[in-house]
């Protein structure tokens, strides 16, 4: 089993930056491919990005391209997402995920809060 863990998440104005970060517990996370979901307020959970095991192929939705970046230390058991300009639609709970290319979604974190004020 994988335990997660988000954190970082919080207030900010519209074009400002957030990193969340993601601590995995429990066994190493370098044989699991990682991501982000997210989900807004009276909206279904989404897919925002994912990340191979070794940290070779991501994988964006389209509406964070060139916004946000994942990335993942396997050493420190670790996944990160980096978002900038961040927009208030992005105003969502931000959810942590291990488990399979390209879409993982095996182990959950309990999720993160992110506002967008515009």
């Amino acid at each position: 089993q994988v335990q997660l863990v988000e954190s970082g998440g919080g207030l900010v104005q519209a074009g400002g930056s957030l990193r969340l970060s993601c601590a995995a517990s429990g066994r190493t996370i370098s044989t699991y491919a990682m991501g982000w979901f997210r989900q807004a307020p009276g909206k279904g959970r989404e897919f925002v990005a994912s990340i191979s095991g070794r940290g070779i192929s991501t994988n964006y939705a389209d509406s964070v391209k060139g916004r946000f970046t994942i990335s993942r230390d396997n050493a420190k058991n670790m996944v990160y997402l980096q978002m900038n300009s961040l927009k208030p639609d992005d105003t969502a709970v931000y959810y942590c995920a291990g488990g399979s290319w390209p879409r993982p979604s095996d182990y959950w974190g309990q999720g993160t809060q992110v506002t967008v004020s515009s």
